[in-house]
């Protein structure tokens, strides 16, 4: 697809499209997570990390799924969207629902804004959504989008 809007003026994108498209790329990001746990299982005997015997089931300790495969999740969660946004600006999610993160200055994002924009999403949750409910309002932009100098807009259609 061209991509010669990404400069022009476009209105923000509605709360409802960005959560719809955030649902759309959490069942692309569990899928990656399936992968990961699944070769986690495989590999982790092999490691030489500790384990624990719970009912005869050997599995990894709960020091290590916190401080290793916790953050390895965290990790291919920012990866994912970060190689979207840094790509074009829009997850497989987003171009479903026709909306673009970019620059304020209508520019791709940089990786700092991925990093900031990743962390900040996390605040916008848990302020029982209300980084999101700001969407509502003038300027229509989501506390991730204040904090990481960004905005989510609606991309015209194609042709």
């Amino acid at each position: 697809m061209s991509q010669d809007w990404i400069n022009q003026d476009l209105p923000p994108a509605g709360l409802g499209r960005r959560l719809i498209a955030l649902t759309y790329d959490a069942f692309l990001i569990a899928a990656i997570w399936f992968i990961t746990g699944g070769i986690w299982v495989v590999v982790y005997p092999y490691t030489g990390l500790p384990t624990e015997s719970i009912n005869g089931v050997v599995r990894a300790s709960p020091e290590i799924l916190h401080g290793i495969f916790f953050p390895l999740m965290m990790l291919e969660a920012w990866a994912f969207y970060a190689w979207f946004w840094l790509h074009g600006g829009q997850t497989l999610g987003m171009r479903a629902w026709k909306v673009m993160s970019r620059d304020v200055h209508r520019r791709p994002m940089k990786l700092w804004q991925t990093v900031v924009r990743f962390l900040a999403g996390f605040f916008s949750w848990g302020a029982l959504g209300g980084g999101y409910l700001l969407a509502l309002s003038t300027p229509y932009q989501t506390l991730h989008d204040k904090l990481s100098a960004t905005e989510t807009v609606i991309v015209p259609k194609a042709g």
